[in-house]
């Protein structure tokens, strides 16, 4: 095979960077450039410069609107996420390493049923009678049962992939000096299926918190309003606040930025370790 140059290896990472701003960078610079302007230079969508820099006095605007609501979107966002990841982790975890370490037909059909849910859509209608049902409509305890039912089939597939890579003889060494089950699970196993959880809590709780349309049915309210259902907040049927909007984009979208920053180097290694078994 032949080998690339230099000269082609530069160009391809120049086009790579190209496409990289292009996608990425190139809308987060226009949300700011929209986010900085007036409400009138907001509203014509063109990419000149403000003759005003407001971005912090918009953003100011946009966290004090309705008595600080931004903020109370925010720790409702946060407990729904932390909830749901806690449980997904949890849940996901064991459930994949029973099912993964069996080789019976209940193991085979259950890992069926579960990963069932990553085709099967969502039933609201259904679910929401449900949740009246035991009390739980309109609850954050509600939705972080939904999100979990919905986020615990991927972690499944994850978890499953890397125990995969874990050899039996670790689980068999675990037991012969007498640890019981639940001790090789939780002293043995889950702490080397640090790679996966890293990629589960980065990818579910991005997902989880940028969900738009489950709390939207499944948690109705101004006192349960989360941070994605604050963007209706500067759009109305006649007139619409761009610059606030944007603003208001850019308030909701820190958080999993900085996430993602922060975990950037465990969520490659979470994805790729186990792609590869031995």
């Amino acid at each position: 095979m032949r080998r690339r140059g230099p000269a082609t290896r530069l160009w391809l990472d120049l086009v790579m960077l190209i496409v990289v701003g292009l996608v990425f960078v190139v809308p987060f610079a226009f949300i700011v450039l929209m986010a900085s302007k007036t409400s009138q230079e907001a509203a014509t969508f063109s990419l000149a410069l403000p003759s005003q820099f407001r971005l912090f006095s918009n953003v100011w605007d946009v966290i004090q609107f309705r008595d600080y609501r931004m903020l109370l979107a925010l720790w409702n966002s946060c407990l729904l996420t932390v909830g749901s990841v806690v449980l997904v982790v949890l849940l996901g975890a064991s459930l994949a390493f029973v099912i993964q370490r069996r080789t019976d037909r209940l193991a085979s059909f259950a890992s069926a049923m579960v990963l069932t849910g990553l085709i099967v859509p969502p039933a609201v209608v259904p679910t929401i009678f449900v949740l009246q049902k035991l009390g739980l409509y309109k609850t954050l305890f509600g939705l972080i049962f939904v999100e979990v039912a919905l986020q615990l089939p991927f972690t499944m597939l994850i978890m499953r992939a890397f125990l995969a890579s874990i050899p039996r003889q670790i689980d068999e060494a675990a037991l012969i000096d007498g640890a019981s089950s639940w001790q090789l699970f939780g002293y043995v196993i889950f702490p080397l299926l640090r790679p996966a959880i890293i990629t589960v809590v980065v990818v579910t709780a991005v997902v989880i918190y940028n969900d738009f349309t489950l709390p939207l049915y499944f948690l109705p309210g101004a006192k349960n309003v989360t941070a994605q259902i604050t963007l209706f907040s500067f759009m109305s049927q006649f007139t619409n606040q761009w610059n606030l909007l944007f603003a208001d984009v850019l308030v909701i979208t820190i958080p999993p930025l900085l996430m993602f920053m922060f975990f950037n180097r465990q969520l490659v290694s979470g994805l790729t370790s186990g792609s590869v078994k031995g």
